[in-house]
């Protein structure tokens, strides 16, 4: 089966691979920032951008089959920003109004848990170019 054919399956299973692994980054990041001293918005932006720029170049790689009219650039450009929609916007919005509630670290998981959840189809749609 050439690249082209992978399954779609295929594609969730190691798009969820990648998932754990650059949410374990993510977290990571955060809780080194944040013990650092950093502010927890701030902690949220620099530890999104680190696993978003891993995430990136192991989905274009390993995970998604890289449209015809794959361009690097364009293409982190185009998940950065659905990523920023997405993933940063979910976990910002979690890690801003969920720590009276639960605390800040149980915060950042919820966000990265509904970004996770989005994700896949934003994923898709910069590295093959397609949504469906």
């Amino acid at each position: 089966m050439s690249t082209m054919e992978r399954p779609l399956l295929v594609k969730l299973r190691r798009f969820a691979i990648v998932g754990l692994m650059n949410s374990a980054i993510d977290f990571a990041a955060f809780t080194v920032l944040v013990y650092l001293g950093l502010a927890p918005l701030f902690s949220n932006l620099l530890a999104w951008a680190v696993a978003v720029i891993v995430s990136f170049a192991v989905n274009s790689r390993w995970t998604f089959v890289r449209s015809h009219k794959f361009h690097l650039g364009k293409a982190f450009a185009k998940f950065a920003f659905s990523g920023s929609i997405i993933s940063l916007g979910s976990s910002t919005i979690a890690v801003w109004l969920l720590p009276p509630l639960i605390g800040v670290f149980p915060a950042k998981i919820v966000g990265i848990a509904i970004g996770a959840a989005l994700n896949f189809f934003a994923a898709r749609w910069s590295i093959e170019d397609r949504l469906a």
